[in-house]
C-alpha cells in the first residue's frame, strides 16, 4: 500500500515539477526532498522485502530465506528495482535542480500492478476496488498529458496561436488556472467529447494526431471496462428483475387473482432487501467441497445445534446435514404445516415469529420465535409413533419469516454413511415419543425385530437357544437332584412298614423263611423305587417341556413358526 502510493506521487510530482516551475521555487524545495527521499526509503526497504517474500513452488509455501534471495538476484525485478532506485540526484550539483532526473522512480510501476492483482483477490467488494483504480489511473493519464501540453505551449511560445496556451491577462498566469485549463483540454482532447482550438504548426499537429490516438485507443478500453464493471454491479439485481417478471407475465397469463400477484411481489421485495434472493448452492458451486462444508459450518452450524437430537452427534454427519439446508422464506398468513400432514421436514427458525393453531386456525397455541425448532422427530420414521409420522398441529406464519429447511430425504442419505448417528438419533427420537406418551412399544419392538439382517436374526435365534440350553442343564439338574431325594425316602418307609409288621405279629420265623422274606422285601423295594422313580421322570419331563414351550413364547422370533401344544406333549 505504501509503496503504491510512492509510486503514483512520482508519477504524479515529478512532471508536474518539471514543466511548472513555480513549484521549483525555494520555499517548496525542503518539502520536496522531505519526500523524495523519504518515498526513496520506501523503495529501498520494498526491495529488501520482496528478497524475503515467499512463493508456492508444487504447490508448497517456499520460506529458505537464501533460497528466496537468490531467486530474486537472478530474476529482471532486481535489474528494475536497482535502476529505479539508482541516485541520479547526484546530478543535481552539476546541472541544478531538474525534476526530470527523477523518472526512473517511475519504473517500480511494475509493484502497482502485483498490488493491483492482491487487492482485488482480497478486497470483499473487487468491482468498486476496480472502478477506483480505473479512475486513478484515467486521472494519471490525463495529469500527463496536461502537462505535456502546456510544456508544447511554452516550446512553442504562450499566445502565439489558438492552439496554445494563453497567458495574455494575469489571471490565466495563476499557476492554478494554468493546470487547471490544461488539465481541461486534455480531457477533452483524449475524450473527444468537447471542441477545442485547431493546432496552427506542425508540432502541434503531430502532438494532436498522437493524443487523439492514444485517446482513442486507451480510452476505448477505459470505457469498456467501465461499462462491463457496471454491468457485473447491477448483474444480480438484472437478474432478480427478470424473474420477477417471467412470474409476473405469468400470472396475468393464467389470470391470477390480484390479491396473490400482491403477495407474491410484496414477497419478491422482500426476498431482495433483506439479502435472501442468493442460493447458496449456485454461488458456492464453483468451491471444492471441502472449501463449501467449512463455510457452510462458519453460517450453518450453531443453527443446527440448536436441535436437541443433533447435539453430540458425529462432526461428520453435521458437516453433511449443513450442506443440505435450504432456506425458505414465507409470507404472512402462510401455513407451514397443517394437522394430519405426513411431515417430510423439519424447520428451524432463523428470523421471524410462527403460531401454533389448531385445525381451523382460531385457536393459537404457542408462539414460536427465533431457534424454535419443529418437525424433526416425524422426519425419523421411528417405528411405534402413534401419530404415523404426522403432523399434530398446524404451524403458520405470522410475518414474514426465514427459516431451515432439512427434508426427510437429506436426512437419510445423511445416514446411510453413520450406522452409530443413526442408532442415537433413534434413541432419542423414542425418548422425546415417549416422554409425550406418543410411542407404542410393543409396535417398536416388532418392528425393530422385522427391520433385522438375517444375519442379525440368526444370532438372536443362537442366543435364545443357548438360554433355552443353560434352562434344560437346570431343570435335569433339579430332577436327578429330585430322583436321590424320592429314592431315599421311598427306602426309609419300606424298612420301617417291614419292622413294624415283624413286631406286631410276633412270629417265629425259622432261617429259611427269613431269608425269603428279606428277599421277598428287597424284591418289593426295589419295585417300589422304581415306579417313585418312573412317575418323578416323567412329572420332570412334563415340566421341561412346559418351560421350553413358555420360552419359545416369550422368545417370539419373526420368522419361526409357533408350534401346537399337543405336538409338543
Amino acid at each position: 500500500m505504501f509503496l503504491t502510493v510512492a509510486v503514483y506521487y512520482n508519477i504524479i510530482v515529478i512532471i508536474l515539477r518539471a514543466v511548472f516551475t513555480e513549484l521549483r521555487e525555494s520555499t517548496y524545495m525542503p518539502y520536496w526532498f522531505a519526500f523524495d527521499y523519504f518515498f526513496d526509503l520506501t523503495y529501498i526497504l520494498d526491495s529488501a522485502v520482496k528478497s524475503r517474500l515467499g512463493f508456492l513452488e508444487q504447490g508448497i509455501l517456499v520460506t529458505d530465506v537464501k533460497r528466496l534471495t537468490r531467486c530474486y538476484v537472478k530474476s529482471w525485478k532486481l535489474l528494475v528495482d536497482l535502476l529505479s532506485i539508482t541516485p541520479l540526484d547526484l546530478f543535481y550539483f552539476l546541472v541544478g535542480f531538474n525534476p526530470l532526473l527523477r523518472l526512473n522512480r517511475i519504473l517500480k510501476v511494475w509493484r502497482v500492478n502485483e498490488f493491483y492483482s492482491d487487492s482485488e483477490t482480497k478486497t470483499s467488494s473487487p468491482i468498486g476496488f476496480r472502478l477506483f483504480f480505473l479512475i486513478v489511473n484515467i486521472m494519471a493519464v490525463i495529469h500527463w498529458n496536461a502537462c505535456i501540453y502546456f510544456a508544447i505551449s511554452k516550446s512553442l511560445g504562450f499566445s502565439t496561436d489558438g492552439w496554445v496556451y494563453d497567458d495574455t491577462t494575469e489571471y490565466k498566469k495563476q499557476l492554478t488556472i494554468k493546470y487547471l485549463y490544461s488539465f481541461y483540454w486534455s480531457m477533452l482532447t483524449l475524450t473527444a467529447i468537447g471542441d477545442t482550438p485547431p493546432p496552427e504548426k506542425i508540432e502541434s499537429v503531430l502532438y494532436c494526431i498522437c493524443d487523439t490516438l492514444i485517446g482513442v485507443l486507451i480510452f476505448a478500453t477505459i470505457f469498456g471496462n467501465i461499462g462491463s464493471m457496471i454491468n457485473q454491479m447491477n448483474a444480480s439485481r438484472t437478474e432478480f428483475q427478470h424473474d420477477v417478471d417471467a412470474v409476473k407475465r405469468y400470472m396475468e397469463i393464467r389470470k391470477v387473482g390480484s390479491d396473490i400477484q400482491d403477495r407474491v411481489v410484496q414477497w419478491f421485495a422482500y426476498t431482495w432487501n433483506n439479502k435472501q434472493s442468493i442460493d447458496d448452492r449456485q454461488a458456492l458451486s464453483i468451491l471444492p467441497e471441502k472449501l463449501r462444508a467449512e463455510i457452510a459450518i462458519h453460517v450453518h452450524l450453531h443453527t443446527l445445534k440448536r436441535v436437541a437430537i443433533f447435539q453430540d452427534c458425529e462432526p461428520g454427519l453435521l458437516v453433511e446435514l449443513v450442506l443440505k439446508l435450504r432456506l425458505q422464506v414465507f409470507s404472512p398468513g402462510d401455513y407451514i404445516c397443517k394437522k394430519g400432514d405426513i411431515g417430510k421436514e423439519m424447520y428451524i427458525i432463523k428470523r421471524g415469529k410462527l403460531e401454533v393453531v389448531s385445525e381451523d386456525g382460531k385457536k393459537v397455541f404457542v408462539t414460536l420465535s427465533d431457534g424454535a425448532v419443529f418437525g424433526e422427530v416425524s422426519i425419523l420414521n421411528i417405528s411405534g409413533n402413534k401419530t404415523g409420522n404426522r403432523r399434530t398441529a398446524s404451524v403458520r406464519s405470522v410475518g414474514y419469516s426465514d427459516l431451515f429447511c432439512l427434508s426427510k430425504d437429506d436426512l437419510w442419505d445423511a445416514l446411510k454413511e453413520y450406522p452409530e448417528a443413526k442408532k442415537i438419533l433413534m434413541e432419542r427420537g423414542q425418548q422425546i415419543l415417549r416422554k409425550d406418551n406418543l410411542l407404542d412399544e410393543d409396535a417398536a419392538r416388532r418392528e425393530e425385530l422385522r427391520s433385522m439382517s438375517m444375519d442379525n436374526r440368526i444370532s438372536l435365534i443362537t442366543v435364545e437357544i443357548d438360554k433355552i440350553s443353560k434352562d434344560i442343564g437346570t431343570l435335569t439338574g433339579q430332577l436327578c437332584e429330585l430322583q436321590k431325594t424320592l429314592t431315599s425316602e421311598c427306602k426309609e418307609s419300606a424298612h420301617t412298614e417291614v419292622d413294624s409288621s415283624a413286631t406286631d405279629n410276633v412270629v417265629k420265623i425259622d432261617p429259611v423263611k427269613t431269608e425269603i422274606s428279606q428277599k421277598e422285601e428287597a424284591v418289593i423295594s426295589k419295585q417300589s423305587t422304581t415306579k417313585t422313580t418312573r412317575d418323578a421322570s416323567a412329572v420332570s419331563v412334563k415340566t421341561s417341556q412346559a418351560t421350553v414351550e413358555q420360552t419359545q413364547d416369550k422368545v417370539n422370533i419373526p420368522g419361526t413358526p409357533d408350534k401346537p401344544h399337543n405336538e409338543a406333549d
